[in-house]
This record gives structure tokens, C-alpha cells and sequence, in this order.
């Protein structure tokens, strides 16, 4: 028996993902959620084979979830649902060390397959998703950047990147103007949403 944490906001498709996955002999979903707050915690009380997260989950996205519920809960695999193609999923779902990444409007057959799949150490991808991603630009961004743009999305000051970081506050404020320049990008927050909406956090 394959045991599924299902994490989904929207009530209608996660109470039609659990009905459908209850006649399914070899699936047993052991939590629900519709938000990231309770997710590792949940996780880690119910211990769960696979994680199907929806990439757009308040609170906590899927893509973060995904790296802490490698980190935290490393036997439980994730597999994300994303609501449509969007280039550079497939990049965050890899750095986020997702096993499976899939769209909502996938058959009910194919989820089942996918996770299944995936709860057998396999990886998987919906091929619309990969032959997406074979048109999106690379990062320009260096290691380090990526890593200051990371923690300024999760609302972290100069002061608190340099800190995280072991560098000076006017190291951390060269490389949010480098990040600027790269990305063409207008201030930080213009920039996070290029880089997000890019793939490239």
C-alpha cells in the first residue's frame, strides 16, 4: 500500500483526488491539506510514501515544501501538480529534488501510474512540462546570486542576507544590483518575479 499526504488548496479537486484515490486498492491517502503550514508537520506525524503538492500551495509553494520534505522527511517522495505550463517548473522542481512533476489536467490513469512510479524510486515528468522547459533560458545568474535572490523572496533584509550569508550588507547590496542588471529588472521585487516566473528560484 502506497501512503499519499495530499496538499492541495482548492476543496473540490482535493475531495475529488482523495474519492478517486480511495477506490484505487493499492493507494491509501493518510493526510490531506490545503495549505504548506501544516505540511511538514503533518509529514512527519503520518510518514507518508508520496507527496502530491500542488506547486501553488499558500503559505508554504510545492517547490519549497518539496526541498524540506527532502530535508526533514527524506523516505517521502514528492510528486508536484502544477495548474498549467509554465517554462522553468521543471527546473525549480529538480532543484527543489522533486521526484515527479505533473499537470492538474493529467487522466486520473496516468496520475496513478506517476505515482506509483515514483513511490518505486523512479523519476517523472508530463512530457508537455519537459518539452516546455527545452525553450526556457538558462539563469545568468552566479551560485551566490541565486542565493541572496532566494532569501530576499522570503522577505529577508540586506542586514539578514548578509548575516545568513557570512558577507557585508554592501556585498549583499552589490550583488542585489548585479541581479538587477542581469535580469533587467527595476528594483528587488521586480527582479524575484523575473526570476520566478523564469524558473530561476
Amino acid at each position: 500500500m502506497i501512503r499519499i499526504l495530499l496538499a492541495e488548496e482548492a476543496p473540490l479537486l482535493r475531495g475529488g483526488l482523495v474519492a478517486f484515490f480511495g477506490g484505487v486498492k493499492d493507494l491509501d491517502v493518510v493526510a490531506e491539506i490545503e495549505s504548506g503550514e501544516s505540511l511538514l508537520r503533518t509529514a512527519l506525524f503520518r510518514r507518508p510514501d508520496v507527496a502530491l503538492i500542488d506547486v501553488a500551495l499558500p503559505v508554504l509553494d510545492g517547490f519549497s515544501a518539496s526541498r524540506r520534505l527532502r530535508e526533514e522527511v527524506p523516505e517521502c517522495r514528492t510528486v508536484l501538480m502544477a495548474g498549467r505550463q509554465r517554462s522553468g517548473d521543471l527546473r525549480r522542481a529538480v532543484a527543489s529534488r522533486a521526484a515527479g512533476l505533473v499537470l492538474k489536467d493529467t487522466s486520473p490513469g496516468a496520475l496513478v501510474e506517476s505515482i506509483r512510479r515514483v513511490a518505486a524510486g523512479q523519476r517523472v515528468v508530463d512530457a508537455e512540462l519537459a518539452f516546455s522547459e527545452l525553450g526556457s533560458a538558462a539563469s545568468p545568474l552566479t551560485e551566490r546570486e541565486s542565493e541572496v535572490l532566494e532569501l530576499a523572496s522570503r522577505g529577508a533584509s540586506a542586514a539578514q542576507i548578509a548575516s545568513d550569508l557570512f558577507l557585508t550588507i554592501g556585498t549583499v547590496r552589490n550583488h542585489l544590483s548585479r541581479i538587477n542588471r542581469k535580469v533587467g529588472a527595476r528594483n528587488r521585487v521586480h527582479a524575484i518575479r523575473i526570476a520566478e516566473e523564469a524558473g530561476w528560484l
